[in-house]
């Protein structure tokens, strides 16, 4: 079964705390730290699902997010934002672009994998965990 996340993170702390903990829950996680190497990894390591900040150099979430939409291979693929933006309206903007789940930074360490876990079905089966 694919257990492969790709995180879109600019923020080095940041990275390291997402991946960690989902490699800690059986997870391969591919890493991007632009928007642009964002979509070119998508697009080539088949993830189950995608984190994404908002705030990335060059291309920035919103971008990104609807980018990986145009592409039929992703169209299923949960894109999840992971992100510090919490404006009015942030949350509604890059879900209409594409995003399936918001989650706010900082992240909580002891519930994050369960946060993510909630949009992979029905590509995936809570019963893996």
């Amino acid at each position: 079964m694919n257990r492969r996340l790709l995180v879109i993170e600019d923020n080095e702390q940041n990275m390291y705390l997402m991946q960690f903990l989902l490699e800690k829950n059986g997870f391969e996680v591919v890493g991007a730290d632009d928007g642009a190497r964002g979509v070119e990894a998508a697009l080539a390591c088949d993830p189950l699902a995608i984190l994404l900040d908002i705030q990335l150099p060059g291309m920035d979430g919103y971008a990104v997010a609807a980018a990986l939409r145009k592409q039929a291979t992703l169209a299923a693929t949960p894109i999840i934002a992971v992100t510090s933006y919490a404006m009015v309206g942030d949350r509604e903007r890059i879900l209409a672009a594409g995003a399936v789940g918001y989650i706010e930074k900082p992240i909580n360490p002891e519930t994050f994998v369960a946060e993510i876990i909630q949009y992979f079905s029905p590509r995936w089966d809570k019963a893996e965990a």
